[in-house]
């Protein structure tokens, strides 16, 4: 069993779904300044991990990026055979109709850097699974979080051609659609209609995994793909209107 390699180390969903892969295996956490991952790591090698390394990743710097998939391959002593792409930001859409600078950071953090990282994972890695997320956002873009959605929606289109690309080698794809997410990144947010947390996202991740090779994308929870399709029915003058 090759490494775990989890971009966003201090991601809920990511370390939720690392304490869930980890057993028998080196794990590689990589997030930004490298710090704050030592909870994570100490739970991980109680949960079995053979080896626990911590790197630092900045996102941004799209640059590094097949650096930082071969320092971690390097670091864990064996290939990479199920990558994370777990990192991201929700930005602040108010602030983002005003600030450029605002809104390209979400669109650099949020699309163009999963773009390049899962370009940079498909290329390196020979066999696995490559896990990407996309979200319930990207499927119509709201007036309430616009910018944050557009990117989501941009990443979904991409994941779907890469799982095209890939399909029948053994390197997959698996692409999450989770609905609202009940976590750090929205702390004092209304949660909206069947909302989820990070270990029910991370769960039906893990189980998809479990069942081998073949790209999928999945709804997470299974009822939001019902919901989905009925938001593409509703008259425009009323879904501007709508919440995040």
């Amino acid at each position: 069993m090759g490494a775990l390699l989890i971009l966003g180390g201090r991601s809920g969903i990511g370390g939720e779904l690392a304490l869930r892969q980890c057993a028998g295996r080196p794990v590689v956490l990589a997030a930004r300044g490298g710090n704050g991952m030592e909870k994570l790591s100490a739970q991980l090698m109680r949960a079995g991990a053979e080896s626990v390394h911590t790197m630092s990743f900045d996102a941004a710097d799209v640059a590094s990026h097949r650096a930082v998939v071969e320092r971690a391959a390097k670091l864990a002593g064996t290939d990479i055979t199920t990558a994370v792409v777990a990192f991201g930001i929700l930005g602040d859409q108010e602030r983002a109709e005003r600030d450029e600078a605002h809104a390209f950071d979400i669109a650099l953090i949020d699309y163009a850097a999963q773009v390049s990282m899962l370009t940079v994972l498909a290329s390196v890695m020979r066999e696995g699974h490559i896990v990407a997320f996309s979200s319930i956002a990207g499927w119509r873009a709201r007036r309430a979080n616009y910018v944050y959605g557009s990117t989501k929606a941009g990443l979904d289109a991409f994941c779907q051609g890469l799982a095209d690309r890939l399909h029948g080698g053994p390197l997959s794809l698996i692409t999450a659609r989770p609905g609202f997410v009940i976590g750090s990144m929205t702390t004092g947010m209304k949660p909206a209609p069947l909302s989820v947390t990070p270990d029910v996202v991370a769960a039906a991740v893990s189980a998809a995994i479990e069942k081998g090779t073949g790209s999928r994308t999945l709804w997470i929870p299974r009822p939001l793909q019902a919901l989905a399709w009925v938001m593409r029915l509703v008259p425009r003058p009323v879904w501007r209107h709508m919440p995040r």
